[in-house]
């Protein structure tokens, strides 16, 4: 077989689309949800405290006046900066965006389960419908009872 012919076998099967509609749906909810995050979840938890820690470092060498931010601070000749703020804020919004995935997904779940809750309580009110050779037979009678 060729190469060319498995390709097309390949990307003709669902399951490839469906990975290529999974990702880009993917790629769309993850610019959401980083907005979501860096817009209104980050600020509101700067009102709690100092949100945004890029400019923190610590000086292992050599002195820094206070206050420099971190880019200059490591232009100031001898000195040894570390800078692990940039760090720690990425660290901070990758746990909030995971927490609003979260909440997300759990209530989707949520939803589901009592979406498959309402449809077994439909299928459990409907009567089943009788075999057709029950229906055929009780047409049978009818037509039976009709005649005499």
């Amino acid at each position: 077989m060729s190469l060319f012919k498995e390709f097309k076998e390949f990307i003709g099967q669902g399951s490839a689309v469906d990975l290529a509609v999974g990702v880009i749906i993917g790629s769309a909810m993850t610019t959401i949800l980083k907005s979501f995050v860096d817009e209104l979840v980050v600020p509101l938890t700067g009102l709690l405290g100092k949100a945004d820690f890029a400019n923190s470092y610590l000086v292992l060498k050599g002195s820094v006046p206070e206050g420099v931010p971190l880019a200059e601070a490591r232009k100031v000749a001898g000195a040894v900066v570390l800078g692990y703020g940039q760090f720690v804020t990425v660290a901070l919004n990758t746990l909030i965006l995971a927490f609003v995935v979260f909440l997300c997904v759990r209530t989707i779940n949520h939803l589901k389960k009592a979406q498959a809750k309402e449809q077994a309580a439909e299928a459990a009110a409907a009567p089943p419908e009788p075999p057709r050779q029950e229906v055929l037979l009780a047409e049978i009678r009818d037509l039976l009872a009709a005649q005499k």
